[in-house]
């Protein structure tokens, strides 16, 4: 495996899924605070409110991170936690918890990569305003993404604006499985517009006031997981590359080319809204990268009609695409079912840059979730490890095939709160006893930090 001398390696997390502190120094409720107070909507009624108590660890936590030989650390800030009602008076508790963190990690030579939005609303804004339906949240956002590049911008030089749109859009405003919770065929497609649309107006402000002093880049990470056609047919090669755009281009392609995919167009009609002429101009261009979370494939056929024991759809509203998927009996499964193919991680890197025309692309998020079994104070991690060297291995390859590809994160940094399936998903690579809270490192912490150690 060759990797350039510049390659960004890191590991990620969300506020929501490490900090805890929930209602600790004037921190705000999120809607994922009402959310899991709902009964049945997370697994064993489970909360973050305590989580992995990062809030009270930050030094412990990034002296893993260095034994781990991480270069870089991406994590979230909580909206609530600096604006606790969303906009108005700030909260100056909640910027010095970020600013001592980021300072922590500089000066343990750990570059911070810092989202403002994953999937945490205020729940303020989600009770006054509708949340994400009321296009004037997005100037609201841009406000709360003002205070963070004053007070933060000076140390941070990777800004990421948005985490998996099509998490916040389908399963908050379509499925209803994650906060706030809501249901419906047109609501997830005007959430999604809106968070492009305040993605825009953040980076136009980025951009204009404080890129050139601070000298950042700023950028959107989306979510998405390969289609490769079950069959050679055109049918099922035409449903494979409509299932890839009503889950990555949806976000992708306005910020690409200034307009949604052709599919959704035609498909959804008056439920997609439209964009202005000055939107699609701010949309344009927006990114500094091109921020990839990649985790599985899938095989996918035409519709005809709903097969028997098929995944109807997945990527967007099932009655939209015409889409049958399903998986090899043959692939390995994690946890979380989800299959693990790493040559389709390469095939999605080279669709990305041929489409997109070979941008400079950061996997912000890749891991895997396995029920790891501690023994005398360790875990024998084979399967993680075998899962980070086959996914990296094909990120090689695409590299040498011409993929821009400059830098990786593995999901997750440590074990954490996994929204809607609670405590039950073993992601992390180091494992957090919830009852001591002690943490202790893994044998594919050890073996990352030495490939990246190696290959840097």
């Amino acid at each position: 495996m060759k990797f350039p001398k510049d390659f960004v390696w890191g590991s990620a997390t969300s506020s929501y899924q490490i900090e805890g502190a929930w209602n600790v120094d004037g921190r705000g409720p999120s809607i994922w605070d009402a959310f899991c107070q709902i009964p049945g909507k997370v697994f064993n009624n489970e909360t973050g409110n305590v989580a992995c108590d990062h809030y009270h660890k930050i030094k412990e936590d990034v002296v893993l991170m260095k034994a781990m030989g991480l270069k870089a650390y991406r994590f979230s800030i909580s909206w609530s936690r600096i604006l606790p009602q969303g906009r108005g008076e700030v909260n100056e508790k909640g910027i010095k918890f970020y600013s001592d963190l980021i300072d922590e990690l500089l000066a343990n030579n750990i570059e911070p990569w810092v989202t403002l939005y994953h999937w945490d609303l205020p729940l303020a804004l989600q009770l006054e305003m509708d949340g994400w339906l009321n296009k004037d949240i997005s100037d609201v956002f841009a406000e709360y993404a003002q205070i963070c590049f004053e007070h933060f911008g000076d140390r941070v030089k990777h800004w990421i604006t948005f985490n998996e749109a099509w998490v916040v859009s389908i399963l908050g405003y379509g499925q209803g499985v994650f906060a706030p919770g809501r249901i419906s065929n047109a609501e997830p497609y005007l959430a999604g517009h809106h968070i492009l649309i305040a993605h825009a107006k953040a980076v136009k402000l980025y951009r204009e006031k404080y890129q050139f002093l601070q000298k950042g880049k700023i950028g959107i990470t989306n979510n998405c997981d390969w289609r490769e056609p079950l069959t050679n047919s055109k049918e099922d090669k035409e449903a494979a590359e409509r299932a890839l755009e009503f889950f990555l281009a949806w976000f992708t392609d306005p910020i690409y080319f200034g307009h949604y995919p052709k599919s959704m167009v035609e498909r959804l009609g008056e439920r997609l809204p439209e964009f202005t002429r000055e939107e699609k101009e701010m949309l344009m261009g927006s990114t500094d990268f091109f921020g990839l979370n990649h985790y599985t494939t899938m095989l996918a056929s035409e519709a005809k009609e709903v097969e028997q024991g098929s995944v109807y759809g997945n990527g967007g509203l099932s009655e939209d695409q015409d889409v049958n998927l399903s998986m090899d009996p043959d692939w390995e499964l994690t946890e979380m079912k989800w299959a693990v193919v790493p040559w389709g991680c390469r095939k999605l890197l080279e669709w990305i840059s041929e489409r997109y025309n070979y941008p400079e692309i950061i996997i912000t998020e890749n891991g895997c979730a396995y029920d790891d079994r501690l023994i005398n104070g360790e875990v024998n991690d084979i399967k993680r490890v075998e899962f980070f060297e086959g996914y990296l291995k094909e990120c090689s390859r695409a590299i040498e095939k011409g993929v821009n590809l400059k830098g990786y994160f593995m999901w997750s940094f440590m074990d954490n709160f996994e929204w809607a399936s609670g405590y039950s998903k073993r992601f992390g690579v180091h494992y957090v006893d919830f009852n001591t809270l002690e943490r202790t490192p893994k044998t594919s912490a050890i073996w990352f930090g030495n490939f990246i150690r190696t290959n840097s």
